[in-house]
This record gives C-alpha cells, structure tokens and sequence, in this order.
C-alpha cells in the first residue's frame, strides 16, 4: 500500500539515532564537558570526532560513527542535547560539569523586559563569533548547530514562575516579552542557519537524516502550561516561524504532547513532532496526519528494560503512528546504565520493522 509521505522531509523510512548523555561519555570515556569543550575550537573538532569513533566502535553496523575519519568544524555539540547559549546570551549565569550538560541558573530579571539587541554584544554571543571565525580560518566551512532553548523555556529561565503571574496580571506585558525573546531567538538561529545551514541537530539528532533541515523549536515546558495559554501567547509565534521556516517542527518532551494534538493541528504547517515518551501516538497521529511523528522513548525506563520488552515498545509505537515514512525513533539521554545490547535492540528492531514495510510496499 502507497503510504503518504511529506515533501518538505525527503525522508528516508523510518530513521533512528540515539544520544548518550553526558555522564555516559565521562564514565566511559573520560570525556569532560567543560566549557573548553564547548568553545574551545581545537578541542571541539577533536572530541566531536573521538565521539564519532566510539560510537562506530560499538553501533557502527547500525551506521552511527560515518564521520570518524573526518575533522568537521562542528560549532556545537551535536552529540549532546543542550540548550544554553541564548539564555546565557541574554544574561542567565551557566555552570559547566564534567558529567552533565552545562547547567542555565535563572536570571530572575525584575520585569518581563529584554532588549532585543543586546544579547548580540554579550560576551556570550561574541566567544560564540570567535568559535566560529576561528573555526572557519581553519577548515573554510563550518557544519552543525547549538542548541537552543525555545521561547517558553527561556523566559522561564529569565522570570521563573513570575511569568505566569505576568501571564494572569499584565498579559499584554507577557506577550510582548514573549515577542522580544522569539525576536532574539529567530535572529540567533538564523545567524547560525547562514553559518552552517542548520539549527537543530542539538535539538533532536534524529534531524541529521532529513535531507531538508528541519527547524525544531524546543517547547520543553509546554508540560507547565494549559491549552489555552499555549495559543493564547506561544501559537502565534509557532504559527508565524512555520509559515517562514520550513520543514517546521515543534520538540515536545514531555509526557503529554497528545494534550495539544488540537492546538498543534491548528498550525498552518507543522511537519516534524517530537512525541515526548508517555504521549499518545495513536491520538497525535489522528490530528496530525500529515506531521513525522518523531517517537521518543525513555531514557530512564530503558536501562531497565530486557532487550525483548524494547523492541515490542518500538514495535507498537510505531505501529500507533501508522506511516512509516511519517515516523522516526529515537532515544535522547541515555545515562551511564545502558548497556550495548539495549541501544542495539533499538536500531535491530527498527530495521525489523523496515523490512516488514518495504515488503507490504511490494506486495
């Protein structure tokens, strides 16, 4: 049977990736996760190939590892799922571990109130433009992205809870800021957009196998908030970037993405959905027919989970999501715990469910 598939993807049946969290890297590894990691240029391109290597090491049946005979210029950890530098940017504190990813200290700012133009002269912002210029004198290109944090995520990260009583007393005021902090974001991102030609593998690796780069806006803690503030001050900039900036998607990792199936189908194109593990797949699919529906699993659950319990969770979520072509899996943060076995009974069971396809396709 012919299966409906997104032009702005150009996606290839079922793609999978994994990302090992940071404690995973050190233990394993001795990896560390200073900020000479994230912004030194020389070791930059050295751990992110050491990474690659590793993981080819161990998965590299599965495809993981292509770029380990390589030196890339890659600005920011695209092994890593991080999110710092435009809360950093716009004057939240950041503490660096050797284990973890760097860690944003709210700001706790007095007002709901940021100028838009200066997180563009922040120190933070210009150690970003000496990574990159250094970068390209000696590779002449650069490639990857950095994370970054979507709107909601950073005004939280600037107001704490404040921004809720903002939304309930001066709902003008939150919507203004709300503006202004999507103003900075859109501007960062594409500044690196124009650098690399891409956004959002920190986002979600799983992009990386999308040919059209797909734009990820990070929408964390979505699980804070209802419906209705949801469209009433965060729709319309998710509404305007789709319109702009296509493949569009929304990354929702919490467990309730089915929450807002409603208010997502609502967007004039979303075409990529983070589906955070614990969300309905089968429910997400019946209002967004249309949208890749990129299934998470738990990072948490996984280290505990037999090697046969894995494959049946991947089997049935992507059953539920009913379009192999409109459906990915991946599993982000897996710690320390997970064994070989466990990350290889994800990649085994989605090449199972391939070849299960691609005969039905032929039948």
């Amino acid at each position: 049977m012919p299966y409906l598939r997104n032009e702005s993807l150009q996606n290839s049946m079922l793609p999978v990736d994994i990302v090992l969290h940071p404690s995973w890297w050190s233990r394993h590894e001795g990896i560390t996760f200073d900020e000479d990691f994230f912004f030194h240029p020389a070791k930059r391109v050295e751990v992110e190939r050491k990474m690659e290597q590793v993981l080819y090491d161990r998965w590299g049946q599965y495809g993981l590892g292509a770029d380990r005979d390589r030196d890339l210029p890659q600005i920011g950890p695209v092994h890593l799922a991080a999110g710092y530098l435009t809360s950093e940017m716009l004057g939240c504190p950041i503490e660096y571990h050797e284990d973890s990813a760097p860690q944003v200290i709210p700001a706790d700012i007095d007002s709901p109130d940021i100028s838009r133009d200066a997180p563009f002269e922040s120190p933070a912002f210009k150690r970003y433009e000496q990574l990159l210029d250094a970068l390209k004198t000696k590779y002449g290109y650069l490639s990857g992205d950095i994370g970054w944090a979507g709107v909601l995520n950073t005004a939280l990260d600037l107001r704490g809870q404040d921004f809720f009583l903002d939304a309930i007393d001066k709902p003008d005021e939150a919507a203004g800021f709300a503006a202004d902090i999507a103003a900075v974001v859109e501007r960062f991102t594409q500044h690196m957009r124009g650098a690399t030609g891409s956004t959002s593998i920190s986002v979600n690796r799983n992009v990386r196998h999308i040919p059209a780069p797909v734009h990820l806006h990070s929408e964390c803690s979505n699980v804070m908030i209802s419906t209705d503030m949801y469209e009433q001050f965060f729709l319309p900039i998710d509404d305007e970037w789709s319109r702009k900036y296509r493949p569009y998607g929304i990354h929702h990792c919490g467990d309730d993405p089915h929450r807002f199936a409603a208010s997502y189908a609502k967007l004039p194109h979303l075409d990529f959905l983070d589906v955070g593990w614990g969300g309905d797949v089968a429910e997400l699919r019946r209002h967004l027919p249309n949208t890749f529906l990129n299934i998470r699993l738990s990072p948490v659950g996984i280290v505990e989970q037999p090697t046969d319990e894995i494959r049946a969770t991947v089997r049935r979520l992507v059953h539920e999501s009913a379009n192999p072509y409109l459906t990915g899996v991946c599993c982000i943060n897996m710690d320390d715990q997970v064994s070989d076995d466990q990350v290889s009974a994800i990649f085994e069971e989605v090449e199972l469910l391939r070849q299960e396809y691609a005969r039905e396709e032929q039948a």
